[in-house]
């Protein structure tokens, strides 16, 4: 309140309107419309009472229901002369402003608002007649330039003006009648002195006039140039006519100015600009049905279809985004927690580029759908770009013009066939990018995909530069291993994991079944699967780490109900684990089990492969002969070279195995992997190796419920390996109870489904001598003599040993 504490109110309850952008001054008459129910109803109690209302401004015009911060403080105490209601419900009101007044105290008690207002008098603390006519005189100057400038001016009132003796009155009629800004208004209305009010106004009144006159200048050069290009424009028109008078060529004159025309409405830089005009003006030259002509005509279409300037306006909201993924998808929730942190710093930093992100995993666990995901909660335009078996560089870059059946590379293509320059552009299968003689494709990715240079990317194609950093770049791939090093740099490595059964069941009761059902015409009530149909088809009819597989499954049950209720030997149908076969054919794969009992020489490995994990059987047996290492099922190099180590290291340990030191110059190992016709190599299958050796070579068997993973060295140190998250998982299928993996993995544990923790038992190792008793069992004597002594309870346990390494042990 400042200075108006003190005030006493001079009028009590009186009813009062909050004005949104306008003010009324003393002694001016003012028409506007009313339209809030709080201002209708406060019009009403006035004209009923009297005909007083207060009016004030309010400091922010967007306010809906504004209350005492919201109003300023000085307003105007008026009297309705006149009001009309409207059909709309509003009302049109013509009011006459009386004094200023101050609003003590503001009740919001009501349907209107209604306060106590104090009256305000005018002063003027300079008694100079002289100086006050001088100030009135320069103040009517002010407002007849104001007036002449803006195209008001009545000459009339300026008269009118002239004679008045009142400065006041002057002030208040100028403020009213000029285009101020309504603060500069409400300060106007504020200063009570007569001279400082006349001062500011003054002041308000020079500035306008000064920016009106830019304004006007502005707009005279304009009209200038607008009328030159009519004179051009008039100019063409009548070469134009005295060439079709001559009889010339008038049609690659005339599509040549169409091209120009176009060009120029585009606003491009002045470089790409330039080059475009030039072939334009080429294209005006070349002779009617020529080649070239119609080489220039795509050119120019292409370039023009373009959008240089045209953008989607980008939406983030994070709860909106999450929604938008959990609705597509299930689980993931780490891969979900990554692309919401994404999100989040794209919203609070708008303008940040050089983030690409990399899906990784194996193949239908949902990578391309998760980017439609994002596309969808960013409200960008999506376009798929497939480069799997891309081996030229010009696919990326586009080929020179100049060339028979020319066109522009993949990326402007696709930006093309959004429509905007800033799309998102799913790129597939990078992990199968190509290269041969024509070029590295790959390197030609790594411009787009590297924020310093791709605004200014060139297609070979265009010849000209185009911006395209605003895309936002998604790929996928099934592996890292086969992209190019310099390419892996600049993108961001997100990996999805396969997903376990109990996953898959959740995905296809809760997405896939519906979603087939509503594709083939069938309803919940037509068609019913159980969950142990479903487990049944996850693991007889499928074996994939995603559910694309799974997916097709569940359409070939839907279809063949469909015949069954289309031929009407059935209205609904409830499927069960026994009608499969029935429905899908024998089952394609066994569920896997654990072998019935322990065997020599053979061992279960743990394999990764770009399709998830695998069960990987390896077997071995000791045969008299040569001391010669026999290695079959179609291995790699690197595989081979780990069994060699593994036996290295068993000659080095004959006499802790119980082994014959002599069996490398009288018997023979074979070493064999099921499954031939499939290549394997890598060298966490050291340890598996190895064990199978030793198995065969003692006559050991190996326990059959565990499997194991690990490269192994000369001196039998067990090394950290990869893939582990997908390895477990097909242990866990395969009906594993013990996994062992190498002591380096054990921070990866952390990264592992907690339903794989919860079915598995994980034993970490440095060094193979401290698993050797937990996986060999007993020699067939030693066992007939252990069956009749008195059973003890066997403890598997993990615990911390000397070398501080996590090792297994047994304790009796």
């Amino acid at each position: 309140m400042g200075r108006f504490e003190e005030m006493e109110p001079d009028l009590y309850d009186v009813p009062v309107m909050a004005l949104r952008g306008i003010s009324v001054f003393p002694r001016m008459i003012l028409n506007f419309d009313v339209e809030r129910p709080a201002s209708l109803a406060a019009i009403d109690v006035a004209g009923a009472h009297g005909r007083k209302v207060f009016l004030v401004a309010q400091r922010d015009i967007l306010k809906e229901y504004p209350g005492r911060r919201d109003l300023y403080t000085v307003g105007t105490v008026c009297y309705i002369r006149q009001f009309i209601k409207s059909q709309n419900g509003g009302m049109r009101v013509m009011v006459e402003g009386r004094e200023r007044g101050a609003l003590l105290n503001l009740y919001t008690d009501r349907e209107y608002l209604r306060g106590d207002v104090g009256t305000m008098e005018s002063t003027s603390h300079n008694r100079d007649a002289v100086r006050m006519e001088a100030m009135t005189r320069q103040l009517l100057d002010l407002y007849d330039s104001y007036t002449s400038l803006s195209g008001d001016s009545v000459p009339e009132a300026i008269i009118s003006l002239g004679v008045k003796s009142d400065p006041g009155y002057v002030a208040d009629y100028v403020a009213q009648n000029t285009h101020l800004k309504h603060e500069q208004k409400q300060k106007v209305l504020e200063l009570t002195d007569i001279a400082k009010r006349m001062q500011y106004l003054s002041s308000c009144l020079s500035r306008e006039i000064a920016v009106t006159s830019i304004e006007h200048e502005l707009n005279d050069k304009l009209r200038e140039r607008m009328a030159d290009l009519q004179r051009e424009n008039i100019l063409r028109e009548q070469l134009r006519m005295i060439r079709g008078e001559l009889g010339e060529d008038l049609d690659g004159g005339a599509e040549s100015e169409e091209y120009c025309e176009r060009i120029m409405a585009l606003k491009l830089d002045k470089e790409i600009e330039a080059k475009l005009l030039k072939e334009a003006d080429r294209l005006s030259k070349q002779p009617f049905g020529s080649a070239e002509g119609a080489l220039l005509r795509g050119y120019l279409d292409m370039c023009l279809e373009l959008p240089w300037n045209k953008t989607t306006k980008e939406r983030i909201n994070i709860d909106q985004a999450r929604k938008i993924l959990d609705e597509d998808h299930f689980g993931l929730e780490k891969v979900k927690e990554r692309i919401i942190e994404f999100l989040a710093v794209k919203q609070l930093a708008p303008d940040m580029k050089g983030t690409i992100l990399c899906f990784v995993g194996p193949p239908g666990v949902g990578k391309t759908s998760v980017a439609m995901s994002i596309a969808r909660a960013v409200n960008r335009k999506l376009v798929r770009m497939s480069l799997g078996g891309v081996h030229d560089e010009a696919e990326i870059r586009g080929h020179r013009k100049t060339y028979i059946g020319a066109m522009p590379g993949r990326i402007m293509a696709a930006i093309n066939q959004a429509g905007t320059k800033n799309p998102l552009l799913l790129m597939d299968e990078i992990d199968k990018l190509g290269k041969d003689f024509r070029g590295d494709p790959s390197s030609a990715l790594l411009e787009v995909f590297d924020t310093e240079q791709n605004s200014t990317f060139r297609d070979h194609y265009l010849e000209v530069p185009f911006d395209i950093s605003d895309v936002l770049f998604i790929t996928t791939a099934n592996t890292t291993q086969t992209i190019p090093r310099p390419l892996l740099d600049r993108m961001e490595v997100i990996e999805l994991p396969s997903y376990t059964d109990e996953e898959k069941l959740a995905i296809a009761k809760n997405y896939l079944v519906p979603k087939q059902r509503k594709k083939h015409g069938l309803t919940g009530r037509t068609l019913r699967i159980g969950d142990e149909a479903i487990r049944e088809i996850i693991a007889c009819y499928t074996k994939e780490s995603g559910v694309r597989q799974l997916e097709r499954e569940i359409g070939a049950v839907c279809r063949k109900v469909a015949v069954d209720i289309a031929e009407g030997k059935a209205k609904s149908v409830s499927v069960k684990s026994r009608d499969l076969e029935k429905l899908l054919g024998v089952r394609r794969f066994k569920r896997d089990t654990v072998d019935l009992q322990d065997q020599v020489g053979v061992v279960k490995g743990l394999a990764w492969t770009a399709v998830g994990g695998e069960i990987l059987e390896a077997e071995a047996i000791a045969l008299d002969g040569t001391g010669k290492l026999e290695l079959t099922g179609n291995l790699g190099d690197v595989m081979k070279e780990s069994a060699h180590a593994g036996l290295s290291y068993i000659r080095s340990r004959t006499e802790r195995l119980g082994i014959d030191r002599e069996f490398y110059k009288d018997k023979d190992i074979h070493v064999h992997f099921p499954e031939g016709a499939i290549p394997k190599d890598g060298p966490s299958a050291g340890i598996t190796m190895t064990v199978a050796m030793i198995s065969a070579l003692t006559g050991r068997p190996v326990r059959r419920d565990i499997a194991m993973t690990g490269e192994i060295t000369l001196t039998g140190r067990i090394m950290a390996i990869g893939g582990l998250k997908e390895k477990t998982m097909a242990a866990l299928r395969a009906g594993i109870h013990t996994v062992i993996i190498p002591a380096e993995n054990e921070r990866d544990l952390e990264e592992i489904d907690q339903t794989v923790r919860r079915g598995l038992n994980f034993v970490t190792t440095s060094h193979i001598d401290n698993i050797l008793d937990l996986v060999l069992g007993d020699m067939p004597a030693q066992k007939e003599q252990s069956e009749k002594s008195e059973p003890e309870k066997v403890e598997l346990v993990v615990e911390q040993g000397k070398d501080d390494d996590r090792s297994a042990v047994i304790r009796q």
